[in-house]
């Protein structure tokens, strides 16, 4: 299926949009609150944890540890995120250090 241009701008702005209403719905309801919800508190102590949670299943789903690398790579580099997040306490940095490294052990170390 070939899109035309205008086509193709239209999607573009429809994704544009849901991603901003998406973003800014939380600013949107809770604007004349001046009090911390408890639940929005939660989510900020929980999320973090369960978006790295996420990406170790995401990451270990295809693992094969009979392979000839026996899942070494996918260890290394929790092992470094697990660590590094202990350290730094920086969610963006633990996830994006740890994609780091997994690819470059897979890219050039284990190959």
């Amino acid at each position: 299926m070939i899109l035309t241009s205008i086509q193709t701008f239209i999607i573009i702005c429809m994704v544009t949009l849901g991603t901003i209403i998406t973003r800014f719905l939380a600013f949107i309801l809770f604007q004349n609150t001046k009090a911390n919800h408890s639940y929005i508190s939660y989510l900020g102590k929980v999320l973090p944890y369960s978006a790295i949670g996420l990406l170790l299943v995401y990451c270990l789903k295809g693992t094969s540890f009979k392979a000839p690398t026996y899942g070494i790579p996918e260890i290394i580099a929790i092992i470094c995120i697990i660590v590094l997040h202990y350290w730094k306490e920086n969610t963006l940095l633990s996830i994006g250090a740890g994609t780091v490294i997994y690819m470059v052990l897979v890219q050039f170390v284990f190959i």
